[in-house]
Formats: C-alpha cells, sequence, structure tokens
C-alpha cells in the first residue's frame, strides 16, 4: 500500500474513532442517570463551602442552541443543567434547620470560554430560593461561610450575567439591632424606567405628607421645593455661563457642551447611563423593636457587573410612625462607593429617627422633608449629606443642609438650618413643653403634671454621647401669640462627648436681645447645667404689645443672669439653681394709665377725672435676687418715678412653683384714694393668688406668662409695683446693679454676699425702712465689669 493511501486511511479511521467516541459520550451524556453524581457534587461543594449541601431531587444535564449566536457559533450547543431540592445547613446554634432551600436552579455554560478557562454563565434561574439570616448578641452570624482554602491561585474565572428570580424568600433574625424581617423578592415582569419610578414616589411622598403635615402643610412644602428648584436652576445657569464665559476667553474647550450631571436626586432627571429597574421586592417584620413594612425595586443582576455604571435603587419604607423614601443610584454596590438618592421623610417627631439611623435629633412636631441625599464610603469614616433639603416642621418651614460625618471616637452631625417662618409653638416638644395630648402622639409616655408650670419631661442623656454636633439655626420670623414680643431666633447647637451646649441661644424681643449662654453636661449624673443670661435694649413699650396704655413709653429694660443648676429636665434644673439675676430699667417715661392699672391707686378713674392723663417718668428701677436650691429671693426690687416709690420683697421657689412677695407702693405728693397698704402675691404659678387687686394681677400675671415662654425669671419684670414714699437712692443703686452677676459651680450653692452699697448705713433707704427686712452684711463694692458697664451705660 502505498504511503500516502495508508496516511489518509489512518486519518480516516481516527476521525471515525473520535466521531464514535463523541457520539458514545453523547449517548452516555444523555442517558446517564446524574442522580448516581449527586453524592459526589454533594460532598464537594460542602468541603468548599465548610456546611452540609444536598441536593435531595432530580440532577439532570442537557444540551441546548445557545441563544442569540450567530454563524458557525450556533451549532455549538450548550450544556444546561439542573437541579431539585437543594438545602445548605446552617450552624448548629442557629433557629433553623437549613441556612438555604431552593425549589430548584438551572443554567447554562457557553463551551467555547471554558477553552480559555472562563466559565460563562449567561443567566441562572432560581426557583423559590429561601435564605435564612441570623446573628446573635455575641456578633455570631451564619452568613459568614468558611470557604476551603485552596493552595494556588485558581486558573478559571467565573462570570454570571444574570438572574431570574421566581418568589425568593429572605427571613432576617439579628438579636443586636432587635430586628426580625421578612422579605419577598421577585423578578418585574417588566423592565420599569428611572423616570416613571421617580414620578411614582413623587406622588405617593406627596399623599404621605399631606397626611403627616396637613393637606396645607404639604401645599406649602411643594411650594418651597418649586421655588428651591427653581433658585437652584437660575444658579447653575449662572454658573454655566460664568465658566463657559472663562473658557471661551481662555481658549479652552467649553464646559457647558460636556453634558452635566443631571443626578438622579434632582428634578432634571436621571443619567442617560442609569439601568432600568429589574428586581421588586417587599419587606415586613420589625427593627429595633418597631413594627416595619415596605417595597422596592432594585436594578437586575446584569447591572452589577460594570462597578462604574449607577445601580439604581428605590424603596418606599414605614418604620413605626416614620416614612422613609428614596430614588436614586449606589456606585459600585458590592462595595458601596457611593450614592445619589433623592430623598423623602416623614414622621411624628424627628426624635423618632434615632432608633433607625442612629442620630440625635430634637423632639419635634409632626415633619416632612424633600431633599437629595449624596454619600461616599470611606475607609476613615463614611460621609453623608442631605444638601438643599426643604421641609414643614409643624406650622414651621425649614430649609438648609446637613452632614454626617462617620468619624472616631464619635460621629459628626454639622450644618446650617433656616426657618423663614418659624411657628413658636413648634419649639415647645423640644424642652418638653408641649401639651399632653402633644406628648402622647409623639409617643412620650411622661406626661405633665396639671398643678405645674415648668416642663417635666427628662432629657434623654444616654443619646448625647452617641454624636457631636454643631449646627447652627435661624428663625427670621417668629409666628407666635401677639402678646408674646419676641421677633427672631437665633441658636448654635454644639454637642461633645455628652455635653450639650447653646453658644447663643438668642432671641429678638421687643426691639432688643435676650441672648443666652447654655451648658448642659448629660455626661453627669443628674445632669449639670450652666446659665449665662443677657437682656440688652428690651423696649418697654414692646414688652407688652398689646396693652394701649404701654404704648407711649420710651424706657429699656436691661439685665443679666448667672446660674447653676442639677437636674434631668428644665423643672429639675430650676429647682436647683443658684446665682444671681439683676434687671434694671434706664430712665424712661409710662404712661400713668398703665401705672394706675398696675396697682398705685385703686381710684384710677377718679384720678383721670381730676387730673387727665400725663406721663409719669421713672427715674430708676432696679432687681436683684439671689437663686439659693431654687428659691429666688428678693435683695433688691425698687422702682422710682415722679409720682411713687415701689419695693417688694419674698421669694419665689422654682421647686414647688410657689411665690410669697410683698410688694410696698408708696405715693409721693397727694394722690386721692392712694394705696398704702402692701399687695401680696401668694400662691403657684398656675395658681396665684394677690391680695387687694384681683384686676391689677391678672394684667401682671398675663405679661408674666407670656414672658415666662422666653425665660422663667423674665416672668418677674411684670410684677414691678410701686413702694416708697422717699426717693431712691438711684445713682448709688445702678451703680451697685452694673456687678456681674455671678453662679457658683452647679450643685453648689451661692455664697452670701453683703447688703447693697447704698444700703449702708448713713445711706437712705426706704426701701429696707418700709419692709423692715435690711438683709444685712458686709457692703459690697460697686466696681463693674467692663462688659457689664459698657451695657449699662447703653451701648
Amino acid at each position: 500500500m502505498a504511503p500516502g493511501r495508508k496516511i489518509r486511511t489512518t486519518a480516516a479511521w481516527i476521525v471515525a474513532v473520535l466521531i464514535i467516541m463523541i457520539a458514545v459520550l453523547v449517548i452516555v451524556f444523555l442517558t446517564f442517570d446524574w442522580n448516581r453524581a449527586r453524592p459526589w457534587v454533594d460532598d464537594k461543594v460542602s468541603q468548599a463551602i465548610g456546611r452540609q449541601f444536598q441536593i435531595t431531587g432530580d440532577l439532570k444535564v442537557g444540551w441546548q442552541r445557545p441563544p442569540g449566536e450567530t454563524g458557525w457559533r450556533r451549532w455549538v450547543p450548550w450544556p444546561r443543567f439542573s437541579a431539585e431540592k437543594i438545602t445548605v445547613a446552617n450552624p448548629d446554634w442557629t433557629k433553623q434547620k437549613y441556612f438555604a432551600t431552593l425549589d430548584e436552579i438551572d443554567f447554562q455554560v457557553e463551551i467555547l470560554p471554558l477553552l480559555a478557562h472562563d466559565i460563562v454563565i449567561p443567566s441562572i434561574n432560581l426557583v423559590n430560593p429561601s435564605i435564612d439570616l441570623e446573628r446573635l448578641k455575641d456578633n455570631r452570624n451564619n452568613w459568614t461561610f468558611k470557604f476551603k482554602q485552596s493552595t494556588g491561585p485558581s486558573t478559571w474565572n467565573l462570570q454570571l450575567h444574570d438572574i431570574a428570580l421566581d418568589k425568593g424568600n429572605i427571613a432576617y433574625a439579628d438579636e443586636i439591632t432587635k430586628a426580625d424581617m421578612q422579605v419577598v423578592v421577585n423578578t418585574l415582569g417588566q423592565v420599569i424606567p428611572i423616570g416613571d419610578v421617580m414620578k411614582q414616589q413623587e406622588a405617593a411622598s406627596q399623599k404621605s405628607s399631606a397626611q403627616m403635615v396637613g393637606k396645607s402643610g404639604a401645599a406649602k412644602l411643594n411650594q418651597q421645593v418649586g421655588e428651591a428648584a427653581a433658585s437652584e436652576a437660575a444658579a447653575a445657569s449662572a454658573a454655566s455661563a460664568a465658566s463657559a464665559a472663562a473658557a471661551v476667553n481662555a481658549s479652552a474647550p467649553n464646559p457647558a457642551s460636556v453634558p452635566a450631571n443631571t443626578s438622579i436626586a434632582t428634578k432634571e432627571g436621571p443619567k442617560p447611563s442609569v439601568q432600568s429597574y429589574g428586581i421588586g421586592w417587599s419587606a415586613k417584620g420589625k427593627y429595633n423593636s418597631v413594627e416595619v413594612s415596605g417595597d422596592g425595586k432594585v436594578g437586575s443582576v446584569l447591572a452589577l457587573q460594570d462597578a462604574m455604571r449607577p445601580f439604581p435603587v428605590q424603596a418606599d419604607v414605614r418604620i413605626g410612625d416614620t416614612h422613609i423614601a428614596f430614588v436614586g443610584t449606589v456606585t459600585d454596590p458590592a462595595h458601596l462607593a457611593a450614592l445619589d438618592l433623592r430623598l423623602w421623610l416623614q414622621g411624628v417627631s424627628l426624635e423618632h429617627l434615632y432608633p433607625i439611623v442612629g442620630v440625635t435629633l430634637p423632639a419635634t412636631p409632626p415633619y416632612s422633608t424633600e431633599g437629595r441625599l449624596v454619600g461616599q464610603f470611606r475607609a476613615d469614616g463614611n460621609v453623608f449629606k442631605y444638601e438643599n433639603f426643604t421641609g414643614r416642621v409643624g406650622g414651621s418651614d425649614l430649609n438648609g443642609s446637613l452632614t454626617f460625618t462617620g468619624s472616631k471616637p464619635r460621629p459628626q452631625l454639622s450644618g446650617e438650618l433656616v426657618s423663614n417662618l418659624l411657628q413658636f409653638s413648634d419649639l415647645a416638644p423640644i424642652i418638653g413643653a408641649d401639651s399632653n395630648a402633644s406628648k402622647a402622639k409623639r409617643g412620650d409616655t411622661a406626661k405633665q403634671p396639671s398643678s405645674k408650670a415648668l416642663p417635666t419631661e427628662e432629657f434623654k442623656t444616654d443619646r448625647w454621647k452617641t454624636i457631636d454636633a454643631d449646627v447652627k439655626f435661624t428663625g427670621r420670623k417668629i409666628i407666635k401669640d401677639p402678646a408674646l414680643p419676641i421677633t427672631d431666633l437665633h441658636a448654635h447647637v454644639v454637642m461633645t462627648d455628652g455635653v450639650l451646649s447653646f453658644e447663643p441661644l438668642a432671641f429678638g424681643v421687643a426691639g432688643g436681645t435676650l441672648s443666652s449662654d447654655i451648658h448642659l453636661d448629660g455626661s453627669k449624673e443628674p445632669l449639670q447645667g450652666r446659665f449665662s443670661t443677657s437682656a440688652r435694649h428690651l423696649k418697654l413699650k414692646e414688652l407688652l404689645p398689646t396693652v394701649k396704655t404701654m404704648q407711649s413709653a420710651l424706657g429699656e429694660v436691661n439685665g443679666d443672669a448667672a446660674l447653676s443648676a442639677t437636674g434631668n429636665s428644665p423643672a429639675a434644673l430650676a429647682g436647683t439653681m443658684n446665682g444671681e439675676v439683676k434687671t434694671l430699667i434706664t430712665e424712661g417715661t409710662v404712661s400713668r394709665l398703665y401705672m394706675e392699672a398696675a396697682g398705685l391707686n385703686v381710684a384710677n378713674a377718679v384720678y383721670e377725672k381730676l387730673f387727665g392723663k400725663h406721663d409719669v417718668k421713672i427715674n430708676c428701677a432696679a432687681a436683684d435676687f439671689v437663686a439659693t436650691n431654687g428659691v429666688l429671693e428678693s435683695r433688691v426690687f425698687a422702682l422710682d418715678t415722679d409720682d411713687a416709690v415701689i419695693n417688694m420683697d419674698g421669694t419665689v421657689n422654682l421647686k414647688t412653683e410657689e411665690m410669697d412677695l410683698n410688694i410696698h407702693p408708696h405715693t409721693k405728693g397727694f394722690r386721692v384714694f392712694s394705696l398704702r397698704s402692701p399687695l401680696y402675691v401668694k400662691g403657684t404659678f398656675k395658681d396665684p393668688h394677690v391680695g387687694v387687686s384681683a384686676g391689677a394681677l391678672a394684667v401682671r400675671g398675663a405679661a408674666a406668662v407670656g414672658l415666662g415662654l422666653l425665660n422663667p425669671f423674665a416672668a418677674l419684670i411684670p410684677l414691678i409695683a410701686p413702694s416708697n414714699n422717699k426717693p431712691l437712692p438711684c445713682t448709688q443703686m445702678l451703680a451697685d446693679m452694673r456687678a456681674a452677676p455671678s453662679a457658683p459651680p452647679p450643685g453648689q450653692k451661692e455664697k452670701g454676699k453683703g447688703a447693697p452699697a447704698y444700703m449702708e448705713p448713713g445711706v437712705a433707704n426706704p426701701a429696707a425702712a418700709s419692709s423692715g427686712s435690711g438683709k444685712g452684711g458686709a457692703a459690697r463694692p460697686a466696681t463693674p465689669t467692663p462688659a457689664s458697664a459698657a451695657f449699662y451705660r447703653g451701648s
């Protein structure tokens, strides 16, 4: 036989043998009972994952022509694997037997990539997958697997393009977060563009907002959002124009021609590169022992393959009485590189966000906010910014930006907030001064006793050490009762390692300012507080804006207070206060009719007929109280006018809220039916009793209630009533009052101080003569501090 023919014959036999072998393999492959391989598969997978893996149903292998392939590749079939009734065991300490169960799994594998050691799986179909996630208090969890360690790097690469789910179930039980959740995951019947989801969520959040802050509040919020969007668009347009002009001038490419970063969190619309939603989910259960329910959508698994491509997410969740909704994207979701969301928040009180996000916020009325949340996940601390949000809190608007930084040793919250129209009543829940009905609505079980005027609700100091804060708040215009002489508010809130400070807490009051520096040390038990308050240039006629007879008054009220206290509520702090309170009125005039109504003369109508109407000149007025364990005692309370001299002595007990004051009015010169016997003020803040003239008390009591909302000590101002029949030593009195008040450390009593300089022997002292209580002791030097001296000169 010729060599060439022999070679051809040999080659033919080889081909024939190969064909026969392939045919046999195909026949064996197709006819082999793959269930016989289940023990081998179970053993190999169990060893790899460190848990018992088992297939109890059929294991099948078949061949199918590849979908979507063209040319010669379509003739290369792909193997299709399927398995039924799969289980993965849990550790022995879990409540559930299995970590995962699956009714069926099937998938195809591309043949040709195997030659390059690439395992390419176009899609996996999962039927009724169920996963159990558990964590104990000692931080053991069942989702951490002990995979078998390879002796060297694998030469095989796995590429999974997509997952199709048919009613997946996830159970999550966590003893640390007190969570017990059930989640259902399913493939959406059709892909949904992110823009459609945004519109749906906007409508749903508007309805929720109306339920929380009312239809009127929701309408105002929508108007705020529209105005903010218009302002942002105008600013962006101006910035783009400026950038474009600068680029043209620099002969550089125009930045305006580059597509803008139209984030999903803005009104302009989503980025073109954002994938559509492919998977839906719903959840119910408890988190931190609070009822949770909600649903949402995420992108398909295919979208996870590109780490640089934004992955779409959406959620609408209710946690207790808090509603949280967002639509947006996550960059590189496998590693949580960044997020960009449009976020809606609604709830009964901002305080209720603490168990959800771990951020300490004050108690508030019902609220609704809308804004953009952007975040960066960093090794040195995650950073989240709630940018340019708008909202309604009770009847007030709220706007601004907040930044949360996950720093060590504590995270920090910083930012600036502004309210253009602030309802004064919306501030009451912050210190527990709202009604019992309001407390019950925001979930507070502590009730304000009906006999108490000062708030008894305790501060939640255990939360103060979980976060540091540096937040500025401005209330540009305060909407309040016409009788309250306040106009605006500015507060700088600083919290560091459990110490809450207001530096300052400043109100615009009666044309002047009432400013306080407050430091509450919540790291101590009980809480220790230090208070420094100053009243500057409060106009007499504006202190009582609804009293017509005061509108011709020209004088100013100024004062200072230095106090310290211990206690875990406003009432407890007031009941332990130590320090001094000083107030004086500079020269001015006040309506004679007001003086008559205040109790100078019970026959004011007869007086008016005899002498007509004219103003009374104030020569001087001063009040000097010392606080000892919550008891305010008047060292000096005197007012000198052209017509009368008034002084007062006695005590105000802030712990029991009882008053025991004696007012001594004395006229100068001839008066018809002049009142020379002392008046008294007794009873409690809520049920006061005044001798001689109950009508005069009603006028002063109403003013006291109004001022008491600002500062409990300011409530003493309207109690001024006349007293002496000789002129007061105004020069000495005002000089003595210039000395700044002082306070001992929290928990210590104020040391006894001597009598004022003008009460020394040889100085006219009609107040002591009339009251019979000289409060003796060494004379106190009347040397003012530079700051207080400048102030009392009227600067």
